[in-house]
């Protein structure tokens, strides 16, 4: 049933009815089309109204119009409940989070043996129940005597070829997800499905994976029958030549997208050998390898990608099998999925865009139940070993002053620099590049010696060790070795190599000048200038020698007859006359200056020219001239070239003071050589040499890691025998060398060891992240392995941590059904880079900069005095500008001398990838206390989110004493292919706690003398509607912060400061007064809200109500997700719009439910919206 004032118009009586709870801060009221009674906040001048949609503009000049011609009577003090308000919010704002995962057991099969280590599921899938089994396998009779495979994978194989039989509304075969974590068994659950299929008459099968060493755990999988497709030409496979008529095509998904010389295709080749009606299995193993199919705004799809998409397109009837403990990192990773039926016809979601939007307005929630969908669909699995809690563990100072004066050099020497210089935003970005990756390459060696610590204990213990790291630096290594030669004195430094190239090669010099010096730029001076001066004829100023000395006796009548004739002739064009004595006498000895073209007897000269001149010579003053010039040219080009010496003699001073800087050598070489060397560690990474220490342990030879007797290409499996052997006993792997490899403490191995694993440098992403957790941690194992994830405790080393978390959070959402089931692992404390955090981010900056206020007080200071807060803003400006994010800085003068001046980019000012990235090269004080300053903004940020009702918690669980299922449910949607179906369950919750409750908790508090002084019963100042409210208060997770726990509805999510507390409550000394208020309190709530009997919402308000009715949209949520959020919309209350995930339990059977939490008020809506509604028959 709807509440009244949503069945119909408000009558304008009802409108005058004061309204209890209506939010004091924001001016009531009436829209002007259904007349509801509004909160309008202060300012707002144009909105949507809530309830009718209609578009409303606030005449600001008739508001005091309106109150008059709408006279309310005065409202009673007790209207604006406080209380209540903050009750309201912390309800909107969601549960506590509970316990994630649960014991795993097949619900619905019995066939196999137990599967032999312990398995558990996300609390939230396992309330999804999967579709009755209705599969009767060909092969059961043999799996159960073999016992090759166990009830587990057996239950996959059900569901896989079950979910095989089915077809998608277009037409194509339906496909089935594998999602079980890394380690459970997906490769003998795929040999068994192969096992099915050929007993049923499909003799082929097509199998993808990463890389060609996982083929060597395909043949252990499935022995006799796996070709390997790059050891296969390109002609048809069942030619017969190659004759591969049946059996399981091994191949990568780089094989998949390659194609020979003359332009075959393997792809086309697999399609022609498969044919047209090919019904048999395509597997994608390690399927998140073809993401990116739909990339961000602006990227371009994978190749892989649209290679899986074309592959299932062109063999519509294939049985498609997705199989990836991580093929869901993120929504738009699914597009590849087609077979999963998610979306396209009969869906709600035309296509995959529309169903990406729909996931993303639905946050974190709607990824939960995507997993739970697919599970109750029958379509998809997802169970993982249970994994160990990790611990986090915890040069610098001087290596980071040394990037803020190199930074400082290199803006000096870019200051000489000509304007014309192209690449000085090139130089900044390799200095930033470099910057970070050098400050990683320092957080992981200073990790180097708790890795070895920790591993010699382990050894110790008889325990086996395994290291984990992304970056070999091979790069580094091979520059030094063929810079310095195979043999060296120590290992090399990576920080000192990566300073040294960038130093070397991107150090800003000037230009080294030209001189100009000798007769040679002398002439070509005069030329210039000859060349330059005007008014003078071409014939003029190419007078030749020859012309000026007096004809030779060889000389014949007709030449000298010639000669005479130009003269003539140059004569009549021009006077020819001296410049100094202005005579025209003797025009055949007049000499021409090359450089002005002035006429000069050579008498006239002082002193006077005896002897014949060449055709360049050049008068007295023309020399004066070039003489000045080529002084000031030479004065000048010295400059320069000091500059130039200079600049390199700083360069030269640079790269001095790195090599005597101490920097650490390269982790992985280090950690080996620590560990025993070569002989007593695996490596299995992807370089091909390694540094390895004299046998005299002098200096280090550079060697291929290969030896004669083992090639490079199977190098990493000799090294992974060595180790499952217990030939040796440490193995360090890196993504590239580990990607599939087993190495955990097998039970059909000789080393069954215990593992830990220590991850020295955590991965860039969270699926490999959880890849490489997954190395270690595998079925059939004789134990678990321990993990220790290594962190140094500086604020800017969490960056990395930063972005995995946020994979992790989304990784375990989407693939687990839970946001908090990644593996085992705490890091989404570390996901800063959200919305939340940007906000965080600015809000710091804004108050650094002392444009705002800062919301926090900085740590180490104090709000009593004001100079500790001065001084950190200094300092943390300092800070700021040393690492380029403060720009255009200024040092003022006068009254605010010592004080900066600068500005911070809109760009960088919400780019916490960027803040965490500079924090790295601050000294470890000043780094540490800006990053803590911006989590403690950010803390702020996200509590009053939480209280506002805004923040996406994902699955919240709803906890009360007492929850029970009230009534029958109510089934709202079949899913006419699986059967599944959505279901609308009613609980009554009672949330309260009683006296006896309550005082034994604060005796538990108190006992031993340790309870803080203000631990204890409260009563609120102020009274509503004739009464107080009671809590009671204990000291929380922080000094200065209390827990509350409320008569009516329990302990509150938000921990209240001691000084809110103590503005707003009284601490009672008598526990008499306490016990009877908190009793009535307790005994009122369970009939009415915190508004009282004249609540606007009558029964349908829950605010501060000891029992409430609680209902929740279970089972399948998708096909009904556009219903549901249109009937959502209509509610008048914003919090009720949103869609909440929520899980709820009842006490008396422990029957667990998880589903869209549906509001009171909009049940009615959302029932008349459905199709159809039907009882469920018990």
């Amino acid at each position: 049933m709807l509440p009244p004032e949503l069945m119909r118009t408000p009558t304008p009586q009802q409108r005058s009815v004061a309204a209890h709870g209506i939010d004091p801060t924001k001016i009531q009221l009436p829209c002007a089309h259904c007349k509801a009674i509004l909160n309008v906040p202060h300012g707002l001048s144009r909105f949507v109204c809530p309830q009718c949609h209609v578009d409303l503009a606030v005449d600001l000049s008739k508001i005091k119009q309106l109150g008059a011609a709408l006279p309310r009577p005065p409202l009673p003090p007790e209207e604006v409940n406080e209380v209540a308000i903050e009750v309201e919010r912390e309800e909107d704002g969601g549960g506590m989070a509970g316990e994630t995962f649960t014991d795993y057991r097949p619900p619905k099969l019995s066939i196999g043996p137990p599967h032999p280590d312990p398995i558990v599921e996300t609390s939230s899938l396992s309330a999804v129940q999967p579709p009755e089994p209705t599969y009767d396998l060909q092969t059961k009779d043999e799996l159960e005597s073999l016992k090759a495979l166990s009830c587990l994978q057996i239950e996959t194989l059900v569901y896989a070829c079950q979910r095989h039989i089915q077809h998608l509304p277009n037409g194509a075969r339906a496909g089935f997800f594998v999602g079980d974590g890394a380690g459970v068994g997906k490769g003998r659950t795929v040999a068994g499905l192969i096992w099915e299929n050929w007993h049923q008459g499909r003799r082929k099968a097509l199998w993808v994976s990463v890389g060609s060493d996982l083929k060597f755990d395909a043949r252990r999988d499935l022995d006799d029958v796996v070709h390997a497709l790059n050891k296969l030409p390109y002609s048809k496979l069942d030619s017969k030549s190659v004759g591969v008529r049946q059996g399981v095509v091994f191949l990568t998904y780089s094989s998949l997208i390659a194609s020979s010389e003359k332009g075959r295709s393997r792809l086309q080749q697999l399609v022609q050998w498969c044919g047209p009606e090919y019904d048999g299995l395509l597997i994608f193993d390690e399927c998140h390898k073809a993401k990116n199919l739909v990339p961000e705004a602006g990227g371009q799809p994978t190749r892989t990608g649209e290679a899986v998409l074309e592959i299932q397109a062109r063999l519509p009837e294939a049985r498609v099998i997705y199989c990836s403990a991580t093929g869901a990192s993120e929504p738009r990773n699914l597009g590849y999925m087609v077979r999963l039926g998610l979306w396209g016809a009969g869906t709600s979601f035309e296509n995959f865009r529309e169903f990406l939007g729909a996931l993303d307005k639905g946050g974190v929630g709607a990824l939960e139940l995507v997993a739970m969908d697919m599970k109750a669909r029958g379509m998809y699995v997802c169970r993982t070993l249970s994994y160990k809690g990790a611990e986090f563990e915890d040069m610098y100072r001087k290596a980071a002053e040394f990037w803020a004066e190199l930074r400082v050099e290199l803006l000096s020497a870019s200051a000489f620099l000509t304007n014309d210089k192209p690449n000085s935003s090139q130089l900044w970005r390799l200095y930033w590049a470099s910057h970070q990756r050098f400050f990683r390459h320092m957080c992981m060696s200073a990790k180097v010696p708790a890795v070895v610590r920790l591993s010699k204990q382990a050894l110790m213990e008889h325990k086996c060790v395994v290291v984990g790291l992304q970056s070999t630096g091979e790069a580094r290594t091979e520059e030094a070795v063929t810079k310095y030669g195979l043999d060296l004195d120590d290992f090399v430094s990576g920080p000192r190599e990566l300073l040294l190239k960038f130093v070397e090669e991107y150090y800003p010099l000037p230009e080294k000048p030209d001189s100009l010096s000798g007769e040679d730029n002398v002439k070509e001076l005069q030329r210039k200038r000859h060349s330059a001066t005007p008014g003078v004829s071409f014939k003029g100023r190419v007078r030749k020698a020859a012309r000026w000395k007096a004809a030779s006796d060889g000389e014949s009548d007709e030449e000298s007859e010639t000669d005479s004739e130009h003269e003539s002739t140059d004569s009549d064009d021009e006077f020819q006359i001296c410049c100094i004595c202005n005579s025209e006498a003797e025009r055949k000895k007049l000499l021409q200056c090359s450089c002005c073209a002035q006429l000069l007897h050579p008498a006239c000269l002082v002193p006077p020219v005896m002897d014949a001149v060449s055709a360049d010579w050049s008068c007295h003053s023309c020399k004066e001239k070039t003489d000045e010039y080529l002084q000031a040219r030479h004065a000048y080009v010295a400059e320069l070239l000091k500059r130039y010496e200079a600049a390199i003699e700083r360069k030269s001073k640079i790269l001095g003071i790195i090599r005597t800087l101490n920097l650490p050598n390269n982790p992985l070489d280090d950690i080996i050589d620590q560990l025993g060397g070569p002989d007593k560690v695996a490596e299995i990474t992807g370089r091909r040499g390694m540094l390895v220490r004299a046998s005299g342990g002098k200096g280090v030879t550079y060697q291929a890691r290969n030896t004669k007797d083992v090639t490079m290409e199977m190098v990493n499996m000799h090294e992974k025998q060595l180790f499952m052997n217990g030939k040796k006993l440490v193995a360090i792997i890196s993504e590239a060398g580990s990607a599939g490899v087993s190495l955990q403490a097998d039970r059909r191995a000789v080393n069954q060891k215990r593992r830990v694993h220590i991850t020295l440098e955590l991965p860039w992403s969270a699926d490999r992240a959880i890849q490489q957790f997954g190395r270690t941690h595998r079925s059939n194992q004789a134990s678990a392995p321990e993990y220790r994830l290594l962190f140094t405790n500086l604020g800017g080393e969490r960056r990395f941590a930063s972005i995995v978390a946020k994979r992790l959070e989304s990784l375990g959402a989407l693939t687990q059904g839970d946001r908090r089931a990644g593996p085992g692992l705490s890091l989404s404390a570390y996901n800063y880079d959200s919305a939340y955090g940007k906000k965080a981010l600015m809000m710091m900056y804004r108050g650094v900069m002392e444009l705002d206020t800062l919301p926090v007080v900085p740590p180490g200071c104090s709000s009593e005095k004001p100079d500790t807060i001065q001084d950190f803003m200094v300092t943390g400006k300092a800070a700021l500008v040393s690492v380029g994010i403060v720009r255009d800085t200024v040092l003022a003068n006068g009254k605010d001398t010592g004080k900066f001046s600068g500005r911070i980019v809109d760009s960088d000012m919400h780019d916490v990838g960027r803040f965490l990235n500079r924090l790295l090269g601050l000294p470890p004080d000043i780094q540490n206390r800006l990053f803590e300053l911006f989590v403690s903004i950010l803390d702020l940020i996200v509590q009053n989110a939480r209280l506002e009702g805004h923040f996406d918690s994902g699955i919240v669980d709803m906890k009360a004493n007492t929850i029970d299922l009230q009534g029958t449910p109510k089934t709202v949607h079949i899913d006419h292919m699986s059967g599944a179906s959505t279901v609308l369950f009613t609980f009554t919750m009672d949330r309260g706690i009683t006296w006896e409750a309550a005082s034994a908790l604060l005796d538990e508090k108190q006992k031993d003398g340790f309870g803080s002084s203000s631990n204890g019963f409260y009563e609120s100042k102020r009274e509503w509607l004739g009464r107080r409210h009671f809590l009671l208060a204990f000291e929380g997770s922080y000094p200065g912060l209390y827990k509350i726990l409320r008569p009516t509805v329990g302990e509150a999510l938000r921990e209240m400061p001691l000084a809110e507390l103590k503005d707003k409550y009284r601490k009672i000394s008598s526990l008499e007064k306490a016990r009877s208020g908190w009793e009535d309190e307790y005994e009122v709530s369970s009939k009415q809200c915190m508004h009282g009997p004249n609540c606007k919402l009558g029964d349908f308000c829950t605010v501060g109500r000891r029992l409430q009715e609680v209902n929740v949209l279970g089972g399948l949520i998708l096909p009904v997700w556009g219903t549901i959020e249109k009937a959502l919309s209509k509610q008048a209350r914003q919090s009720h719009r949103r869609i909440r995930v929520v899980r709820i339990e009842t006490t008396a059977d422990n029957q667990r439910i998880v589903g869209l939490l549906i509001p009171n008020a909009a049940v009615g809506v959302v029932l008349q919206d459905l199709a159809w509604v039907q009882d469920i028959d018990d």
